[in-house]
């Protein structure tokens, strides 16, 4: 598998276009880190890489960031809004029936749909960003700043997250894979260096065998990650023989193709970004007069703490949550029923029309919970490694790894898909 996909990425380098397209999408994520590395005015680089180095769930944070917020720079709120906008819109779409009609109109509604997300990650943006600087404030990385100098920060990292938006947009349109998911991947690989070496000096005598362990474990969650990737349930179709005329059409026999882990890897990206705001907002208004709020903040700052078992365990549940709710969305059985009905094919043993859609969620609901509790399993993985092995700094969990090796996958599929099209292509004209 691994030499197909190396071919398949060396091939695209001796094909034209989709060279054009690699090397555009290579330019993209050259100025996303060079924005990246651009501080805001008035902060303590030094203190707040200080802090972010103690501070596992700071960490998390700077990952779903693309690595902008160690720098504090002007994309320090990253696609934290995009991501939670894009929750909101998926929400209201299975409450409003508008919303649902829209978003089942193809092309044009997905792009509608897309509009919306935008327009409501704007002001989620300022929000976060307003959230950012109080959070850091009272941890003494920035001081306070006049009502200006304030809203001028707030807008200019408002405006960095609209242009993180803009060049995923820019990657989906003209480069190779999903924008979004390529910004996100672009910044935890860049964040590789550091978390490794964060690990490399606190390695002693006594943790080198907990090291090795912990080597051969991510070996092991890789090949898992690639597995549960590709592992699919193939549902036999046969289509009946018809005859017109002089000519015989049918009879011929195919399956559809379900995957386990249907959702990709969109659940663990919904999920942690909602499994940090409990934190996130206890930290903003732990400096409240008001003694009451701030015991409260002060519990939800200390249940969702990154190694309990609230956090944890929320994490768990919103994963096989969001996995479920995303293959709900992205997956209809009545309308593949209808498809195959409507060119005379049938599963065998199974009647057409309802009984067939029953039957393919029968067999969606329950690989899917085999896909969802793998997806919890890897979100959950620093903790229970750090359990075994005692390793603190290993940032970089299984979330992060699955992100890494779904997106490589799929990218490479892509790359796949577009080499065929273009073979195709060239055939047809000869």
């Amino acid at each position: 598998m691994m030499n197909r996909y190396i071919k398949s990425i060396q091939q695209a380098f001796k094909t034209p276009e989709l060279k054009r397209k690699l090397i555009f999408t290579a330019l993209i994520f050259l100025v996303f880190r060079l924005f990246a590395h651009i501080p805001l005015p008035g902060v303590n680089v030094l203190k707040l890489r200080a802090l972010f180095a103690q501070s596992e769930f700071l960490g998390l944070l700077d990952i779903f960031s693309g690595g902008t917020l160690v720098n504090f720079s002007i994309m320090a709120v990253g696609l934290n809004p995009y991501i939670n906008a894009s929750i909101i819109l998926q929400l209201l779409t299975m409450v409003f029936p508008k919303l649902e009609a829209l978003s089942k109109e193809g092309e044009f509604g997905r792009e509608k749909i897309n509009q919306y997300t935008r327009f409501i990650s704007v002001p989620l943006a300022a929000f976060q960003s307003f959230g950012m600087y109080v959070l850091l404030r009272n941890q003494g990385i920035i001081e306070n700043l006049p009502i200006l100098t304030l809203l001028s920060m707030i807008l200019t990292m408002t405006a960095g997250t609209v242009l993180l938006m803009w060049l995923g947009e820019l990657i989906s349109e003209f480069g190779i894979g999903n924008g979004i998911s390529l910004l996100i991947f672009a910044g935890i690989v860049g964040r590789l260096p550091v978390s490794f070496g964060q690990t490399i000096t606190i390695i002693d005598q006594a943790l080198l065998m907990n090291v090795i362990i912990f080597i051969l474990l991510g070996l092991t969650v890789i090949a898992s990650i690639v597995f549960i990737n590709e592992a699919v349930r193939q549902v036999p179709v046969n289509y009946a023989r018809r005859i017109r005329g002089n000519k015989m059409y049918g009879g011929s026999s195919t399956y559809i193709p379900l995957r386990l882990n249907q959702a990709g890897v969109i659940p663990i990206i919904f999920a942690v970004s909602l499994v940090l705001l409990p934190q996130l907002i206890g930290r903003f208004v732990e400096q409240i007069p008001n003694q009451t709020i701030v015991n409260i903040a002060k519990f939800f700052v200390s249940a969702f703490n990154t190694e309990g078992i609230i956090y944890n365990f929320t994490y768990f549940i919103l994963v096989i949550g969001f996995t479920y709710f995303y293959t709900a969305v992205t997956f209809n059985p009545q309308k593949i029923a209808s498809e195959i009905q409507k060119y005379g094919g049938f599963i065998p043993g199974i009647r057409p029309g309802t009984p067939t859609a029953n039957y393919l969620n029968f067999i969606l609901t329950r690989i899917t919970l085999a896909g969802a509790l793998f997806l919890g399993l890897i979100a959950i993985l620093p903790s229970l490694v750090k359990g075994v092995t005692g390793i603190s700094a290993l940032t970089i969990g299984g979330t992060s790894i699955l992100i890494v090796v779904s997106v490589v996958l799929e990218t490479v599929k892509q790359i796949e898909a577009q080499l065929v099209m273009r073979n195709y292509d060239g055939f047809l004209k000869e």
